[in-house]
């Protein structure tokens, strides 16, 4: 459903705040070989995060990335809405400019209860509560 970058983004942060939980700041070759990313787009992607204030990285001994516990936690539509931008979550199913109830596509019926469930479910939820639920390794099968 999501490109790659948000994938790689959504599984990231993730496993960043996974690693936060236990005490530690994981580093960009260990984020990128348990989320089976390429490390080179996995560096460009977590750059990006921490630009637009997602995450944090410091860098040498004991360095690595981090969410700072003082900020509000991290719903995954901001993540997707950067990644994406917020077309995504308000578009046409059919790719319309103009489609709504008076001016329906074909698939506005089905797909405009789809697409507010869709905003619903990642507007609830967060980075942090992902990370909390989540049973083990984050590795794709």
């Amino acid at each position: 459903m999501f490109n790659k970058e948000t994938e790689y983004a959504l599984r990231g942060l993730v496993y960043i705040q996974i690693q936060n939980m236990n005490g530690r700041k994981p580093g960009l070759a260990e984020i990128a070989r348990e989320i089976d990313a390429p490390p080179f787009f996995t560096a460009k992607i977590l750059q990006r995060m921490a630009r637009q204030g997602f995450v944090n990285s410091l860098k040498g001994k004991g360095g690595g990335f981090y969410f700072d516990p003082e900020k509000p936690e991290l719903p995954i539509k901001d993540l997707i809405v950067a990644t994406e931008g917020g077309n995504l979550l308000s578009g046409c199913g059919f790719g319309l400019r103009h489609c709504d109830i008076s001016n329906p596509c074909p698939l506005h019926e089905k797909y405009s209860p789809i697409r507010d469930a869709i905003n619903d479910l990642v507007s609830t939820e967060t980075i942090q509560s992902l990370a909390s639920k989540f049973p083990g390794t984050i590795t794709p099968h």
